[in-house]
């Protein structure tokens, strides 16, 4: 009978232990990390972040990512130097909202301004595991027009990089680079 209540102790015991080290993981700095790593496009550690994938969800595109994924698709963000800035974030009941800037080449020349969006982190334990995006300011009419405009002049003077709007590799992203500053320069 002392074996059992012994044993029982230590279980019980050990099941508070894991349930206070899941409340102490400060998941607040993990997302701040995980900004800040995309506003530097440094990302030697983001993969310790994250479960085996993550999803994120825009309106209705919802897209899982396996790690390497993610990472692949994070190439093709840094290639237009983005800037993200943290305005608002907090933790409730394990979930992290964050309201975030973001401006980078391609944002400035289709958007006019920088994306403000509410961001929802969720976490497993310390790693995230999805990524919800609200945008709050996106101007529609602003963004097809540039976009239109762009893809107009391309498909005319430069069919050669046809595609890069829908390629989210890093080489896509150096040609949707290049067909802006091609866009730019004609004038």
């Amino acid at each position: 009978m002392k074996k059992i209540i012994v044993l029982f102790l230590l279980l019980t015991i050990g099941f508070i232990s894991c349930k206070n080290s899941e409340k102490n993981i400060d998941r607040v700095e993990i997302a701040k990390q995980y900004f800040k790593v995309l506003d530097n496009s440094d990302y030697s550690q983001m993969s310790d972040w994250f479960a085996d994938s993550l999803k994120t969800i825009e309106g209705e595109h919802i897209n899982t990512y396996s790690k390497n994924d993610y990472l692949e698709f994070l190439k093709w963000d840094s290639v237009f130097d983005p800037n993200y800035k943290i305005l608002e974030i907090e933790q409730k009941d394990g979930i992290v909202y964050a309201k975030i800037s973001k401006t980078d080449k391609r944002i400035f020349f289709l958007h006019e301004k920088p994306f403000i969006t509410n961001q929802i982190v969720n976490f497993q334990k310390d790693k995230i595991t999805s990524v919800e995006t609200d945008y709050l300011n996106f101007d529609y009419q602003n963004w097809e027009k540039n976009k239109n405009s762009l893809l107009s002049w391309i498909d005319k003077n430069h069919p050669e990089l046809n595609g890069f709007i829908n390629e989210q590799t890093e080489a896509g992203g150096k040609k949707f680079l290049k067909a802006l500053e091609l866009y730019k320069n004609k004038k």
